[in-house]
């Protein structure tokens, strides 16, 4: 019954639509989807468009009028130029119909808003379409009848919203460059009459929401409008004097101010700007006076009052951020200049995440300015000279007018400051203090910008800072200002400032600092409260390795203190040790490794005799942290028999019980059946990964040891996985069992990608351990079933590659005839699945045509023709990394081919070229491949660069796709990709797949016009028969010509630059 309304020959039951889309929205189960199925295919069907006019005169349903009004608008979007002109000015006189029929009723305009603002869409769409060139007197009319009815003038303030949006907000994605300027520059000459009509209803208007609707109309015209009518009308006085202090209106006109304080304006209009910020302030210290605690205020405020907060510090960070300099000048204004900072200090404190961030971009702008300027004067942090005049300068620097402010912005960064990301014990909603396990990104940036402002602040007063920060922590030692947040965020802005002060200042600070913390954490009694101190303890030192490295016997103090910290049960302070730990032997390795006077042997030997004491209450995870650390200390030892005994010393735990476990495998493979020892062994191998890491090429002295066993256990592992799959078919690698062997392959391939990746010792490993390598992995990787191979033996091949270079040339061959098909199977099935063989697919893919490119050449035609289609398969993907990689390989591969003997470049080209080509098309014609527009359009240049440059010996095409065989590349190029398109694109006229391809040719070589060339193409797409396309066809071609004309007339200014075969005729050789 319902498939009724599908039936586009006979008329359209409206009743019976209204019941469908009723079912959608209020029914349930097999209904509701066999209507929302009727609906899909309803709305896609290509003559939907005819049943709308029906459908908005006769339903009773919002919702259906919604569709067919988007069944509209998509239709206007695409094929509007399908139509003859008469049906198109039929839909146009319908809509604007329905439209004042719709909004000239006040009751109505209120009640319909979400139907007339869709209507206005429409109407919109429909403009963008057909004004200027169809619809020349658009703006007239709406005026005209703007004067007619006040309900009507509402809704055409907002139409004239939307249009100014459509223009000059939205239009880089939706319309091509030339459609986007013609539509601004009909605005902007027409604007007059639009701004006498707002200007008559301001002055005129006490409808509320029409004032409302023609202020926000005007919001969006400031920021494009010509100047003049803003500073040279008494547009600002009336908006000030009339609708700034009235509460209804107060948001949108401050909107207005902070969009016209956005200007970029010149000399003549200084001073009407500079009254803007006086008058502005004037009227808020009237309605929020100085003293309001504006934090307080804000958590008990209405919604409006809030966004009130919100705007007011839009408008100042935006004013002072544009016209600071200029307010400055004005030395009567410097009372309000600095009563403006001083509420937006105020509004720093409110506790909103989104505003505090406002207000930090200006603080951030006007520190880091103050501060170059005082360092370019020469006194970067001298102190600061008392101002007693505000009057002026008088050759002070300017940063002697905010000195107050920025004293009191130095103790809002202190009490507002967030977590940084080396902080792992955090507070969680139901106060508990625990290990936090998710980062936020958000929290991480914030940070970084709060920290560059305190920096500068710092530097401009190192003292002021000191004090500040010295008092807030005598305060956490009485009691006074206790509580976890207030340490936490004085510590880490203590943290925040490591390298401020000079070494003197720091060094006296930071004995305070410590001292203090140290008696705190003895202090305070509780688990959490200890906790929380000792966090803050870690992440200090952790700042101050300039500190650390000059005062030995203080290092040496926090290191034992951070080894007691290991063996703290409370979750996340042996994490945070570990970690510290790590941070302070990265930047004070040698200090560890050197005897320092007064001990008896470096301190390391002694970390290393009680390594087991340390690390006894540490999880696996935190002891691979530990050995990473360790090993910087190693590596810092540049005598080699030292290093080489430390390095015995270093490794003796993990050694010994991997030669327990070795003698324990070679007598019998039993014991890899324990889940326990599978367990010991994978940590063991974690160990050594964590400790090459850190050691680096110095790492062989311990690999060299363990190498030939590491491939045997390999080996050993590998045919126990393929027994389990043999035995118990593919489930078996789901296992805990078998988990825990690939665990361990895993391993030993990391180890070695970690090893190769750090080493500079090349000959070693091409001598050494690439054979036994291969022979390893290779067999075993091929022989595998899916689910078991490991993506890593790609990832460890791609590296050596890396390494090698053309070293590896010889042995690809191999290592194609072991992974290529077999992983290529895995990854072109589907887009998704095995995505880590994908990335190391394509990674190790990249590595030989980098490096070993002869050796693609030495493939059999099916290999290369493999190896061609697997890079074509790359950059269809839809998973943005390998898509990227794919075009990547495709740019180099066309690079290496181009600069190949011309023999084996022109079978290439013969044999890929087009394919190539169109298939760069197709992904960037595919929306699902939009990500890639960088990529792809760097490679459709180069395939048209090769062309256009005359790159290509042979012909790229067979004698039977031509009529003349002595029919240039270039021309033949230009048929071929016309019909591709005009094939591909029907809805496309000829000279619109004209003028792009003469931009392929013309631009190829101008990376960002060529982008904005395919950017055009890709719009045009959207829209059947073209988007008025004839219209800039002319431009486009006298662009082109004209462009062409200029590049030949510098060249021929050059003797010499123009082929004789190309210089113009001459007169005289005519006469000839």
């Amino acid at each position: 019954m319902a498939e009724a309304i599908l039936d586009f020959s006979k008329e359209l039951d409206v009743a019976l639509l209204d019941q469908v889309v009723m079912t959608l929205f209020t029914g349930s189960g097999s209904e509701q989807q066999l209507a929302q199925q009727i609906l899909t295919q309803f709305q896609d069907h290509e003559e939907a468009w005819t049943r709308v006019d029906g459908i908005l005169e006769k339903s009773s349903v919002p919702q259906t009028k919604f569709i067919a009004l988007q069944i509209l608008e998509k239709f206007v979007q695409t094929r509007w130029n399908t139509l003859q002109s008469d049906s198109r000015n039929a839909i146009r006189y319908f809509i604007v119909n329905v439209i004042v029929k719709q909004s000239s009723d006040d009751a109505n305009l209120v009640k319909e808003r979400t139907y007339i603002n869709k209507l206005n869409m429409v109407l919109v769409q429909i403009l963008k379409q057909e004004w200027p060139h169809n619809w020349p007197s658009f703006i007239p009319e709406i005026i005209a009848s703007s004067k007619s009815n006040l309900a009507l003038c509402e809704n055409n303030m907002a139409i004239l919203k939307l249009l100014s949006e459509e223009i000059f907000d939205f239009s880089a994605e939706q319309m091509t460059q030339l459609k986007a300027a013609t539509l601004k520059t009909q605005m902007k000459s027409e604007f007059a009459e639009i701004y006498n009509l707002c200007r008559e209803v301001l002055d005129k208007a006490v409808k509320p929401s029409l004032i409302k609707a023609t202020l926000e109309t005007l919001l969006r015209f400031v920021n494009w409008v010509p100047v003049g009518y803003i500073f040279e009308t008494d547009l600002i006085e009336t908006l000030r004097n009339k609708f700034f202090e009235q509460p209804p209106y107060r948001n949108v006109t401050l909107k207005c101010f902070t969009e016209i304080s956005g200007l970029e304006i010149g000399e003549p209009y200084y001073e009407k700007m500079v009254a803007l910020f006086t008058s502005v302030m004037n009227a808020t210290n009237t309605m929020i006076p100085p003293s309001t605690n504006i934090a307080d205020v804000y958590e008990n405020s209405n919604d409006d009052d809030q966004e009130f907060v919100q705007n007011l510090a839009l408008f100042l960070t935006g004013y002072l951020s544009q016209h600071l300099k200029i307010v400055e000048r004005f030395p009567n204004t410097h009372e309000l200049l600095i009563n403006a900072h001083f509420y937006l200090i105020k509004i720093s404190r409110v506790e909103d995440r989104e505003i505090f961030k406002i207000c930090l971009e200006y603080w951030a702008k006007l520190v880091q300015g103050l501060f170059e300027e005082a360092a370019r004067a020469g006194q970067g942090s001298g102190q600061l000279l008392d101002l007693n005049n505000m009057g002026g300068f008088n050759g002070a620097s300017r940063k002697n007018l905010y000195i107050a402010v920025l004293s009191n912005l130095r103790v809002v960064m202190i009490e507002c400051m967030v977590k940084p990301e080396e902080v792992l014990v955090v507070e969680n909603d139901e106060g508990e203090i625990v290990r936090e396990f998710v980062k936020e990104s958000d929290t991480i940036v914030l940070y970084k910008s709060m920290k560059e402002a305190l920096v500068y602040l710092t530097n401009l007063d190192v003292n002021d800072t000191e004090e500040i920060m010295t008092t807030k922590l005598a305060r956490q030692m009485d009691g006074s200002e206790w509580s976890w947040n207030n340490l936490n965020k004085l510590c880490w802005a203590i943290g925040s400032i490591s390298g401020a002060m000079n070494e003197e200042t720091e060094k006296r600070f930071l004995v305070t600092v410590i001292k203090e913390l140290l008696s705190l954490c003895e202090m305070k009694r509780g688990k959490d409260n200890k906790a929380v101190v000792a966090s803050n303890i870690m992440y200090c030192v952790g700042q101050y390795p300039r500190f650390l490295k000059a005062h030995w016997k203080f290092l040496k103090t926090v290191v034992n203190k951070l080894f007691e910290f290991m063996h703290e049960s409370h979750e996340g302070v042996q994490d945070m040790a570990c970690d510290t730990f790590i941070k302070i032997a990265q930047q004070c390795k040698r200090h560890f490794v050197v005897q320092q006077q007064g001990e008896v042997k470096p301190f390391v030997e002694e970390i290393l005799e009680n390594v087991n004491r340390i690390t006894s209450d540490l999880a696996p995870q935190q002891i691979h942290t530990f050995y990473e650390a360790l090993g910087y200390m190693v590596a810092a030892q540049t005598s080699g028999p030292a290093q080489e005994r430390l390095m015995v010393k270093f490794m003796e735990l993990p050694n010994s019980a991997w030669e327990n476990m070795m003698n324990q495998a070679k007598e019998n493979t039993e014991c890899l059946h324990n889940a326990t020892e599978i367990k010991v062994l994978s940590n063991v191998l974690k160990t050594n990964v964590a400790a090459c890491t850190s050691v680096g090429s110095a790492f062989i002295l311990q690999l060299s040891k363990i190498y030939m066993d590491l491939l045997a256990l390999y080996r050993i592992v590998g045919g126990l996985v393929s027994q389990s799959v043999a035995s118990q078919g593919v489930i078996a690698t789901k296992t805990p069992k078998v988990r825990g062997w690939r665990t361990i392959k895993k391993e030993i391939l990391k180890l070695i990608d970690t090893y190769v990746e750090c080493t500079t010792d090349i000959d070693t490993v091409n001598n050494n351990m690439v054979e036994p390598f291969l022979e390893a992995v290779l067999t075993d990787y091929n022989s595998n079933v899916d689910t078991a191979r490991d993506a890593e033996v790609l990832n460890v091949i791609a590296t050596i590659v890396n390494k090698l270079h053309g070293l590896m040339t010889p042995r690809v061959n191999v290592i194609f005839d072991a992974t290529f098909e077999p992983t290529l199977k895995m990854i072109t099935t589907d887009f998704a699945e095995y995505p880590e063989h994908r990335t190391g697919f394509y990674s190790m893919l990249r590595a030989i045509n980098r490096h070993c490119f002869p050796a693609l050449l030495e493939l059999a035609p099916a290999q290369f023709k493999l190896f061609i289609d697997s890079i074509v398969w790359g950059f269809k993907h839809t998973m943005r990394d390998i898509a990227d990689i794919g075009l990547e390989i495709c740019g180099e591969l066309i690079d290496n081919i181009s600069r190949t003997d011309d023999a084996v470049a022109g079978a290439f080209y013969q044999s890929y070229y087009l394919s190539i080509l169109q298939d760069i098309f197709f992904v960037l014609t595919d929306r699902d491949h939009k990500s890639g527009f960088k990529g792809q359009t760097e490679v459709l240049a180069r395939l048209f660069q090769l062309v256009s440059n005359n790159m290509i010996r042979v012909p790229l095409y067979t004698a039977s796709q031509v009529s003349d065989p002595t029919t240039s590349n270039a021309d033949f190029l230009r048929d071929y990709v016309s019909t591709l398109l005009q094939n591909a694109f029907p809805h496309l006229q000829p000279g619109q797949v004209k003028v792009f391809v003469h931009a392929m040719f013309e631009f190829n070589n101008n990376a960002p016009k060529f982008k904005l060339e395919v950017r055009d193409f890709l719009i045009q797409l959207k829209e059947f028969a073209g988007e008025n396309a004839e219209l800039y066809l002319e431009e486009k071609e006298s662009e082109l010509e004209a462009q062409r004309k200029a590049e030949m007339a510098k060249a021929l200014s050059i003797p010499g630059m123009v082929k004789p075969s190309e210089l113009p005729v001459m007169d005289e050789d005519e006469a000839l």
